[in-house]
C-alpha cells in the first residue's frame, strides 16, 4: 500500500515516482511486510486523474503538498498474488478494482458512516502516502473488490472516477425526477453524466468550453450540451440559454470545474427550490452569488472523494447500465518515455479524456 519503505517482496518492485515539477521516475518501490487483513495486488491498470496532473505540474493539490518524492497514481485493479493469513474472500488470481483510501475507522466521522470524511485518511497518492503506479502493492483486503468476469481491468480501474459521480449522485438525490445540468464536460463531468442517467435523471445537459469535448458528451447520451466560454459577464445570456435549450427546470446542477464562473452559472441556472453539487475543486477562493441562491433556497452541496461505492460501480459496469469504456482515449505501457508521454498528453487535454496504463 501507500505505506510504502519498509520491507519485504523478494521480487524487485518499481514504480513511478513523483520526484519534482514535470519529472517523473520510474524506481524500485519497496513494499510494506503483508499483514494478516492485506493482500499483495499485481497492478494490471492504473488511469491518469487531474489530480496526479497538478502534483506533476505543481507538487501540489489544493491544500496538499509533495514535500519528498511520492509514488504517483490512484485509480487502478490488478491481479492479487498472495493474500494475508485472516483473508477469507479473495484469493491469488482474483482480478480486483482498488477502493484507494485508508480510514482510520476510530474517529467519530468513521463512526458515523462518513468514512470519506476521516482526518487521518491514508489516500494513494495524496502526500504523504504512496500511490499505485507500481507493479505491485499491498493494500487492505476489504478495499479491494472482485471483478466480474465481464468487466474489465481497465473498467475496474475507471471505478475509481465513477465512484465520484456515483457519490455525488447519491449527495444530490438524484432520480427520475431529477432533471441535471452539468458543469464541465471533462472525466467527471462525463462520469457524472453516466451516473446521474444511471440513476433516472431523465433529462440531462452539459455546459463547457470546449466543442470536442461536448461532442464526446452528446456521443454518450447527452440531451443537449451548451458551449459557454470563460467570460463572467456572459453568465445572464449564457444562462439564458440554459434554460431554453433544458425545456424544463435545472432541479440538480453538479459544478464539475469548481470555477467563479461554473459556480455562478450553476447557481443561477438551478431553480428555486433546486440543489447545486460543488464536485470540482478549480478554485479554492471564489466571490459567487449566494445572498440571491439563498433567496430561493438553492442549497449547496459539497462532495469529497465518495463512500461505498465500488459495489454499486461494479454492478452498473456488470449489468450494462453504465459503460466507462469510451471515455478511455490513450492507452500506455510502464516504461520511462511512456509515463512521460502519458502524463504530457493527459495534461494537454484535447482529446485526452481518460489516459490508461496498461502494466
Amino acid at each position: 500500500m501507500g505505506k510504502g519503505g519498509n520491507g519485504c517482496v523478494e521480487e524487485e518492485n518499481m514504480a513511478a515516482w513523483l520526484v519534482g515539477i514535470d519529472t517523473l521516475k520510474i524506481q524500485p518501490f519497496k513494499l510494506p511486510a503483508l499483514g494478516p487483513h492485506d493482500v499483495r495486488i499485481r497492478m494490471k491498470s492504473v488511469g491518469i486523474c487531474g489530480s496526479d496532473v497538478h502534483y506533476l505540474k505543481e507538487m501540489r493539490c489544493a491544500d496538499f503538498i509533495v514535500k519528498e518524492p511520492m509514488v504517483i497514481g490512484h485509480e487502478c485493479a490488478g491481479v492479487i498474488e498472495e493474500v494475508g493469513s485472516e483473508v477469507k474472500d479473495l484469493v491469488s488470481g482474483d482480478r480486483v478494482a482498488l477502493e484507494p483510501g485508508i480510514s482510520c475507522w476510530r474517529c467519530n466521522q468513521c463512526k458515523q458512516g462518513s468514512y470519506n470524511l476521516c482526518p487521518e485518511m491514508k489516500f494513494f497518492a495524496t502526500p504523504p502516502v504512496h500511490g499505485s503506479l507500481a507493479n505491485q502493492v499491498v493494500h487492505p483486503a476489504d478495499l479491494c473488490f472482485k471483478l466480474p468476469e465481464n468487466v474489465s481491468l481497465e473498467e475496474g480501474a475507471m471505478c475509481e472516477p465513477l465512484s465520484v459521480g456515483v457519490h455525488a449522485c447519491r449527495r444530490a438525490n438524484i432520480g427520475p425526477e431529477t432533471n441535471v445540468l452539468i458543469m464541465g464536460a471533462g472525466p467527471i463531468g462525463l462520469v457524472t453524466m453516466l451516473a446521474a442517467r444511471a440513476f433516472g435523471a431523465p433529462r440531462i445537459m452539459l455546459v463547457d468550453v470546449d466543442d470536442y469535448r461536448l461532442s464526446v458528451a452528446k456521443e454518450l447520451g447527452a440531451d443537449a450540451v451548451v458551449k459557454v466560454s470563460t467570460d463572467i459577464q456572459d453568465i445572464a445570456k449564457e444562462v439564458e440559454q440554459i434554460h431554453k435549450l433544458m425545456g424544463v427546470g435545472v432541479d440538480v446542477t453538479f459544478d464539475c470545474a469548481g470555477f467563479t464562473k461554473t459556480m455562478s452559472t450553476a447557481l443561477r441556472a438551478t431553480r428555486s427550490g433546486g440543489n447545486v453539487c460543488l464536485v470540482g475543486m478549480g478554485h479554492g477562493v471564489m466571490n459567487v452569488p449566494l445572498t440571491p441562491a439563498a433567496a430561493r433556497e438553492v442549497d449547496v452541496l459539497g462532495v469529497f472523494r465518495y463512500k461505498n461505492t465500488w459495489p454499486l460501480c461494479i454492478e452498473f459496469l456488470r449489468s450494462g447500465k453504465i459503460d466507462v469504456k469510451p471515455l478511455i482515449t490513450h492507452r500506455f505501457g510502464f516504461s520511462q518515455k511512456e509515463i512521460e508521454d502519458a502524463f504530457e498528453i493527459s495534461a494537454r487535454g484535447g482529446s485526452a479524456i481518460k489516459v490508461m496504463f496498461n502494466l
